[in-house]
């Protein structure tokens, strides 16, 4: 018997339609994006930037976001923070009334704020999101360092910044005095032109 070469065998279809499908699932899913590395000043207000993407429509009464800390030295990994249709700070432990909701569900941001940031608060930080039927994919990692006083590329951008402003603001100043003395000069000639007919008659 001779076999039919124009017809594609089930075994081809199979998985042809088997990658199909992890082609999709590669594409899809949650996707969740951090920056890494943040440094801020002991005593201060750090914002954790946490941001997601998902192939599924963002529905607010679903979506659920969870921060946990994993500190410096071995220890126990802490929650942090909770949000699940609303927020949900932590009722105890070294993040209680420190931790304020900064994020937008709808707007895909999952950030939050510590506040008053203490030594002990080095370590890594975990965002994980979840929009139902998304609900796999990696998770976004912050490590933070907190710091005695600012870096000096910090108060370098921070003085450049500054200096950059006030420079901008006296460069608009002199460029407006400039143009307002061109137009009273040129505005003289004009008025001392027009006079001099007025004394003819």
């Amino acid at each position: 018997l001779m076999e039919d070469k124009g017809k594609p065998s089930p075994s081809g279809i199979s998985v042809t339609v088997m990658m199909l499908l992890l082609g999709v699932l590669q594409v899809g899913g949650m996707h969740v994006y951090t920056p890494g590395d943040v440094e801020a000043v002991n005593g201060t207000d750090v914002r954790l930037k946490c941001t997601f993407y998902s192939s599924a429509p963002i529905n607010p009464n679903t979506v659920v976001i969870s921060w946990s800390f994993r500190p410096l030295k071995p220890g126990r990994e802490e929650s942090v923070f909770h949000y699940q249709q609303r927020p949900y700070p932590p009722p105890d432990g070294i993040f209680r009334k420190r931790v304020v909701w900064a994020g937008d569900v709808m707007g895909r941001d999952a950030s939050i704020i510590l506040q008053q940031v203490k030594f002990t608060y080095n370590g890594t930080y975990v965002c994980q999101v979840k929009n139902p039927p998304d609900v796999h994919g990696p998770s976004g990692e912050i490590r933070l360092r907190v710091v005695t006083t600012a870096s000096f590329s910090e108060l370098l951008l921070l003085a450049l910044a500054i200096g950059g402003g006030i420079t901008a603001v006296v460069i608009l100043l002199i460029i407006i005095v400039s143009c307002r003395r061109c137009k009273k000069r040129r505005q003289r000639p004009r008025d001392r032109g027009e006079e001099a007919p007025r004394k003819e008659r």
